[in-house]
């Protein structure tokens, strides 16, 4: 690669053949910037800049800082670029992160002059944010006192306060916390980087700009450039525009090394629960290990292995002992590689927490039996072959794969400027670790870092009730205390200050400045879409889709079963059908046994429930679908097993399932709290929508009170459990109610097809009637309380027309406008998101919301914003730029295939998709004009429901027709 040799210093160099990539390290030699380049053939470029910003504490400067700078700077002097890039951009990727050692900046665009522009607004903002000319930033971003006039209580505001104060509600995310600081107290790891909402408001501005002075130089910077795009020319440009400015400083930046201790740390911790949660078994315990440091990449594999083997996988022997011992409805183990000293930990969730002897016995004495008898070899070649198998898929989902290899190099990079890219290459590693299965090697690490390692700790994690309300109160009080203590003119100045920061957060930016952002035209837009990828085929009877797509030799299969056949009163049992695939025992398997055999010979078999709307007769099917990928010469095994599992699942094996219940109720109570958006808006259409009825029940607030009665008299009711999930699948796992999609090029298709028909024969061929759906539906506006310190509100709606896709534009203008800053940046709140289907509804929702009233006043008002709305051409561009950055996302082969089935379950054909294409692309002012009485229609059907905190739902009483505490 061509480069400046007077500019920079090429320091490593390497051929990285696993990922097809060229990698090279540089060093700017006049500002000390490091440059990492990742050159290969993928289109969707990434590039990052990042620095290493350990925490000295928990006010969340850093946090603070990462939202702070991206809202505005010296050549893009508007209050958010962010969000005008994202108006107008293709980005495949347009974020930033603060983690416990490093904030990092990434962007990402398959448009080489959408990534030139993404590149030049985000090293602008981290390198001359506005942040010095404007404390309104601060204010906004960080913390603020707050009052609207004299009489008002004096409260605290800003939307990292409310998002971390959201973080801090999910117990889950409060034992992590508490994990990390406990094992490594005398470093960065022993602060909140995120930010503490008690301590928050300790951060004063002028330590904010220090903070930044200090470690955003490119001293400290470490960039990342990632993909198919010309690199010589990165390297010149970042000297040109940037680097080149600054010389090269001393930042104290380095992450220290934890000193082992001498014994085990024990920490006490508490966490909020609500009277009718309670504190009986509801604590929770954590035994923490330090292992290694990050740049041992055999170490780390081999606790990659071992995690899967001993700890996580369905009936690991140690994840089962405490099980059986009763200490924990769940048991949480993660191995953390990515901060200096990886950490590993062994969590009860859901326990009595005075059992912690116990707690630390069991895993001691489990983990010395293994060592003294030997791991399971199979165990150990199953959790090999599925880290492996996902290695090799480099299956990176929505995620531009090259983010993931960048925050892979962070791992290590941060504390070894020689060890960018030791990370990367791992084929020869898992042939490494595959020849030391029979060696003792193991369990020698076992021995090392579990049984013998005193840099260890117990976190010990109290239930108390009301303890959010109790804090609340406190801090009401504090403030009042404050507020009483200030003299009139001090009052006065709080409130013009409050007054100051809306009327700048209202300002619009002038033109002048807004011109400085650049923007693609619509030009720049692909105007044909993707075409769909089916090709019918009939195989054994049995309607078969097959998408000719290059997979790399993957074949991923998924077979769609149609649930019409079971009863409306069994569909609870749907979702717990689908919750037990594969690990329960079978008639040929013990169910930890048939997880090592799926492990060893495919990449994944799984289950889950999926709804269908047909656009043509407005018909729902809900489905099971079964999925499984797999190499060619592994599918006549991997057909064997799914039919194993669908037809030979014993289901009176009543311990394991009153375990796995017992998991489920546990891991979906904190999933409706940490991701309380989601419940809400599932509340809220299950209450006229037919698709989100069937997920109520079979994985919402449904399911989970089905679950929780099940559990509670288990013993009286286990025989028809038992007999009912038996009769539900014989329901459903029948060759007459059997789709299939097969994703994968011809020739693998036709190495397999041998496999699918002989799994087709295995199915029973029974007729079966489809069950008459008699669902109830019934508007209520619903709150539901818990021990949260935020809110999620969310209103829903049906519009019925015919559907127009220029509300696709409307929804981005609304995302990145209206909603963006009424509830975001004046209301606080992390975020609010809407959408619109194609099948007539539409929904609105915020994100760890200070508020309730004032949000949904501000959903109330969206008809008159559309009123009121003023747009020249230049501005519609952009929305629908905008828009086309999130229609357009690159998907991997899996993905694609399954693009494909979903167009044809729904009846959409190719001149439909580009019609809606067409229309999004040409979308005007008046198109936008022409939704407001869609949008009313949505708003005035009037459903709402709200999860949050128990005081702000009583205060809003008046807005809800029930009240329920969850």
């Amino acid at each position: 690669m061509v480069f400046d040799k007077s500019k920079y210093d090429l320091v490593q160099q390497e051929n990285i053949e696993d990922i097809k990539t060229q990698a090279y390290m540089f060093r700017h030699k006049k500002s000390g910037a490091r440059i990492a380049i990742l050159a290969n053939d993928d289109e969707n470029k990434v590039f990052t800049v990042g620095f290493r910003t350990p925490p000295a504490d928990s006010t969340g400067v850093m946090h603070i800082l990462e939202h702070s700078v991206l809202c505005g700077s010296e050549k893009y002097p508007i209050k958010d670029p962010f969000i005008e890039l994202a108006k107008g951009s293709l980005n495949t990727f347009l974020n930033a992160m603060t983690y416990s050692d490093k904030t990092i900046y990434p962007v990402a665009s398959c448009n080489d002059v959408d990534f030139n522009n993404l590149i030049d607004v985000y090293m602008d903002a981290v390198l001359h944010p506005d942040i010095y000319n404007h404390k309104e930033i601060f204010m906004q971003e960080g913390w603020h006192y707050e009052m609207e006039d004299v009489n008002s209580p004096l409260i605290y505001n800003g939307v990292v306060y409310n998002e971390m104060k959201g973080a801090f509600s999910a117990p889950d995310d409060v034992l992590s916390r508490y994990c990390l600081n406990s094992l490594y107290p005398d470093t960065s790891y022993a602060t909140e980087s995120g930010g503490d909402p008690e301590v928050i408001p300790e951060l004063t501005y002028e330590h904010f700009i220090g903070t930044h002075k200090m470690l955003y130089h490119p001293s400290n910077s470490y960039i990342v450039i990632y993909g198919n795009c010309d690199m010589s020319e990165k390297l010149e440009y970042l000297d040109r525009e940037y680097l080149s400015k600054y010389e090269a400083i001393e930042v104290d930046s380095q992450i220290l090394i934890q000193k082992p201790f001498e014994s085990m740390r024990k920490v006490t911790a508490e966490y909020s629960v609500t009277e009718d949660e309670g504190t009986e078994n509801n604590g929770y315990l954590a035994y923490n290990v330090s292992v290694g440091e990050s740049s041992d990449m055999e170490l780390s594999l081999a606790m990659t292995i071992i995690d899967y083997a001993l700890f996580s996988a369905p009936g690991a022997p140690v994840r089962q002992a405490l099980i059986d011992a009763g200490l924990g409805e769940d048991i949480i183990c993660l191995y953390e590689p990515d901060i200096r000293q990886p950490m590993y930990t062994i969590a009860s969730k859901n326990c009595d927490e005075t059992r912690e002897k116990e707690f630390l016995d069991i895993i001691q004495s489990t983990l010395s039996e293994i060592v003294e008898k030997g791991i399971e070899k199979d165990a150990l070649l199953a959790a090999i072959s599925s880290s492996e198998f996902r290695y090799r898929e480099s299956d990176s989902g929505n995620f531009p794969k090259g983010l993931i290899y960048t925050t892979m190099i962070y791992d290590t990079w941060l504390h070894d400027d020689d060890k960018p890219f030791i990370n990367l290459p791992k084929n020869d590693l898992y042939k490494l670790m595959r020849g030391r299965v029979d060696s003792g090697y193991f369990e020698e690490v076992i021995r090392k870092y579990f049984l013998q390692n005193n840099h260890c700790s117990l976190v010990v994690l109290k239930p108390v009730v009301n303890l959010t309300q109790k804090k609340d109160e406190a801090l009401a009080e504090k403030l009042a205390e404050y507020k009483a203590s200030l003299s009139e003119d001090e009052i006065r100045q709080i409130v013009a200050d409050t007054k100051h920061l809306k009327e700048y957060q209202m300002q619009p930016d002038t033109e002048e400045a807004l011109s400085t952002i650049p923007h693609l035209s619509r030009k720049d837009i692909r105007r044909e879409i993707i075409p769909f990828s089916n090709i019918e085929k009939d195989v054994n009877g049995v309607k078969l889709l097959r998408h000719n797509i290059f997979t790399n030799g993957i074949g991923y299969v998924r077979f769609c079963f149609d649930i019409a056949g079971v009863a409306t009163e069994d569909l609870n049992y749907v979702g717990l059908l689908v919750d037990t695939f594969a690990y329960i025992d079978t008639e040929n398997y013990k169910y930890d046994r048939l997880t090592n055999v799926i492990d060893i010979h495919t990449g994944d078999i799984s289950a889950g429930l999926n709804t269908y709307r047909n656009r043509n007769t407005g018909n729902v099917l809900a489905a099971i679908d079964v999925k499984c990928k797999a190499i060619s010469e592994e599918y006549a095994t991997a057909m064997d097993l799914v039919s194993e599992i669908i037809l030979r699942t014993k289901f009176d094996e009543f311990k394991r399932l009153k375990e796995i219940i017992a998991e489920l109720k546990a891991s979906l109570h904190d999933k409706f709290v940490s991701a309380g958006h989601n419940f809400a808006l599932g509340e809220c259409k299950k209450q006229f929508n037919e698709a989100s009825k069937y997920i109520a029940l079979t994985a919402g607030y449904d399911y989970y009170r089905f679950l929780v009665d099940i559990y509670d008299n288990f013993d009286n009711c286990k025989e028809k459990l038992a007999s009912t999930l038996k009769k539900v699948s014989g329901q459903v796992f029948n060759r007459n109610n059997l789709v299939i999609s097969f994703t994968g090029e011809e020739v693998l298709y036709n190495e397999v097809e041998k496999a699918i028909a002989g799994f087709i024969d295995t199915l029973p061929d029974e007729k079966l009637e489809a069950a008459e759906r008699n669902f109830e539906y019934k508007k209520t506006k619903l709150a539901y309380k818990t021990a949260s310190m935020v809110n999620y509100v969310a209103r829903c709606g049906r519009f019925d027309d015919e559907y127009d896709a220029s509300i696709r534009v409307l929804r981005t203008m609304l995302a990145y406008d209206y909603l963006w800053t009424n509830v975001r940046v004046k209301g606080g709140a992390y975020g609010c998101v809407n959408g619109y289907t194609e099948t007539g509804f539409g929904f609105y929702c915020s994100y760890r919301d200070p508020n309730i009233a004032k949000t949904i006043e501000t959903f109330e008002q969206i008809p008159q914003y559309i009123d009121e709305l003023e747009l020249d051409e230049n501005d519609m561009t952009k929305y629908i730029i905008g828009t086309f950055s999130s229609l357009d996302m690159p998907q991997n082969p899996q993905l694609k295939g399954y693009r494909s089935f979903d167009m044809y379950m729904c009846g959409f054909d190719e001149k439909t998709i580009q019609g809606f294409r067409d229309k999004t692309l040409n979308t005007s002012v008046s198109d936008i004009k022409k939704l407001k009485p869609v949008i009313q229609k949505i708003l005035d059907d009037g459903y709402c429901c709200v999860l949050g905190n128990s005081a702000k739902i009583d205060e809003n009483a008046e807005l809800f027709d029930e009240m329920i505490n969850l």
